[in-house]
């Protein structure tokens, strides 16, 4: 391990591109201690603190990531972007392009909404804060244009920032800052289980960590190879074909966004609930305090059962839609493949539609418990839902960890013929 690293730094145009991503990252994360203009920094901080056991508007997904999704979802709406996709680089690129409109124009929604929910003071969920409702120094309209202008533009930044890395760097470029950003709430998340509860349940709470990391990297390289066979085929003089492969069907194919939607969409009722309670401090309406006291804290039983169900189902929507067994079924049909013992065409339709539905149980109701993980460590060890160890967090530290490792592996194996593990 310490003798690749040795061949990385001797490598320059290696060494360059990790030390531009390592800039880019130093870059990122101090723009992420700038507040917006007036907005109170203090009292942000005062209200993340006491934040344990609610959750808000603050937790929603960046408008990139969301993006992204939307625009690969429409390809199974949209023919065009279908069409796109399948051109190769140049529709790829018109699709990124799409994405970064739709990016800016999701940057301009999330930030008036969040200083709309901001200046009435739930923000934060009912935290019960008196600093929760004094985030805005100033509601002057200019101030609230500024505000939006200035989040807007840093979500346009941090877009670009990503595509630098992506470009320039070592590759996953926006997938590295959303590491980053997890990464830098590790320590203060296990430092605040230490300081509520006790060393001894620190350390307990990073051996149970070490085997949940160690399980989600088992589960995420974990996949069912179909064998594929093609037949030999003559074009001119030359033979084509007659080579064994496999198609790879992760566990796991639906990666962090079935805990992406179902977090997102179960927020929906308590942003709703939000924006009807009554200004006037009479009682809110009975819905309004049925969503409050059950929707909106992550350790209660029926926000647990309906978390699960919908990731669980997610998961079976985005496997479906992006992995169609017909297509793959006809490509290899084209190409002369089929799977020993299927017949080509429809069978092989079948048959991976067979297989792909098995793997994916396990793989939805993997995901389903390791996004209870921070809640259940919520009601039992007292920490939040920021939760390192679970949830979304762990998926991409694992996942972008891997990828990135796998990446500065290819470029060092297409210098020296020697990858970064052996």
């Amino acid at each position: 391990m310490f003798r690749a690293v040795a061949r990385i730094m001797r490598t320059p145009d290696l060494r360059r591109k990790i030390g531009f991503t390592l800039g880019i990252i130093a870059l990122f994360r101090l723009g992420s201690f700038i507040p917006a203009p007036f907005v109170d920094y203090q009292n942000v901080q005062a209200c993340l603190a006491g934040n344990q056991g609610t959750s808000g508007l603050y937790e929603l997904v960046m408008p990139y990531i969301t993006s992204s999704i939307i625009v690969q979802l429409l390809r199974v709406v949209i023919p065009h972007f279908d069409t796109l996709y399948k051109e190769g680089q140049s529709g790829q690129a018109k699709l990124t392009q799409y994405t970064r409109y739709l990016t800016i124009a999701l940057g301009v929604l999330q930030s008036t909404t969040l200083i709309t929910v901001a200046r009435s003071g739930a923000l934060f969920g009912s935290s019960g804060i008196a600093e929760c409702s004094q985030l805005i120094t100033n509601d002057a309209w200019y101030a609230v244009m500024l505000m939006v202008v200035t989040m807007t533009a840093g979500t346009g930044l941090i877009m670009w920032m990503g595509e630098l890395i992506t470009e320039r760097g070592i590759g996953n470029g926006m997938s590295l800052l959303i590491f980053t950003s997890i990464a830098a709430r590790f320590p203060t998340a296990l430092w605040s289980i230490a300081q509520s509860r006790s060393f001894e349940i620190f350390l307990l709470v990073i051996a149970v960590g070490l085997i949940i990391m160690a399980l989600v990297v088992f589960v995420e390289q974990s996949q069912r190879r179909i064998p594929v066979q093609y037949a030999k085929r003559m074009v001119g003089r030359r033979t084509y074909g007659g080579n064994n492969t496999y198609i790879p069907i992760k566990v796991n194919m639906a990666g962090v966004v079935p805990v992406i939607f179902a977090s997102s969409l179960l927020y929906l009722p308590a942003l709703v609930a939000q924006f009807n309670q009554p200004s006037d401090g009479t009682a809110p309406p009975a819905w309004v305090s049925w969503v409050q006291a059950n929707l909106t804290s992550g350790d209660n039983p029926l926000y647990m059962v309906l978390y699960f169900a919908l990731i669980v189902g997610f998961t079976y929507f985005y496997v479906a839609i992006t992995f169609n067994p017909e297509e793959v079924a006809d490509n290899m049909k084209k190409y002369g493949g089929f799977i020993p013992g299927i017949r080509a065409g429809r069978p092989t339709a079948e048959y991976l539609d067979y297989v792909l539905t098995r793997v994916t149980l396990p793989g939805a109701l993997y995901l389903g418990i390791i996004a209870l993980i921070p809640l259940i460590a919520l009601a039992t060890v007292g920490a939040n839902q920021n939760f390192p160890f679970g949830g979304a967090s762990i998926l991409i530290i694992v996942g972008v960890g891997l990828e990135t490792v796998k990446q500065i592996d290819s470029q060092l194996q297409q210098r020296h013929y020697e990858g970064l593990l052996r």
